[in-house]
């Protein structure tokens, strides 16, 4: 099993949107990311699991755990024009972008936001939302930071 961080706006979909998902499921589309097809097509398989991170927001961090409930599959929004994700370039027989779908876990009995994650950074080197200019909407994460990350969970907020 491999562990992971997804990013997503919360004004655009929230873990709150995928609880209300018939069956909690929805597919993770629109990254148009080259490492990040990659990593859905080579790396991350159904049954692991992943942070619902909510990005670009008043208070960044980890709200909510998802299993990922799919392979690697073509990004049906590549092909219609009428999506803000078409992709005139991409082929229905030569798919340029993949997704996953995700299954919602639960939320967090807190979040884990981004500025108490900074103050536990000598436990979570490698972290790639650490990282300078780390822009990645999804990335691995380790089983010792995924393990750490959840009992910070159960701590008093700072």
């Amino acid at each position: 099993m491999a562990y992971w961080l997804m990013k997503s706006e919360p004004d655009c979909f929230s873990i709150d949107d995928l609880a209300k998902r018939p069956k909690q499921t929805a597919p993770w589309d629109g990254v148009r990311n080259y490492q990040v097809r990659n990593m859905f097509r080579d790396n991350m398989k159904e049954g692991d699991l992943a942070f619902f991170y909510h990005s670009s927001c008043p208070e960044p961090g980890i709200y909510g755990v998802m299993e990922i409930a799919s392979n690697g599959y073509p990004d049906p929004t590549q092909f219609d024009p009428k999506q803000d994700h078409y992709d005139a370039g991409s082929k229905p027989e030569e798919p340029r972008w993949l997704l996953v779908d995700v299954k919602f876990q639960r939320k967090l009995k807190r979040p884990v936001l981004l500025p108490e994650i900074r103050t536990h950074e000598a436990k979570l080197v490698g972290l790639r939302i650490l990282e300078k200019g780390s822009r990645l909407s999804v990335t691995p994460v380790k089983k010792e930071h995924w393990d750490y990350i959840l009992k910070l969970e159960n701590a008093k907020a700072p």
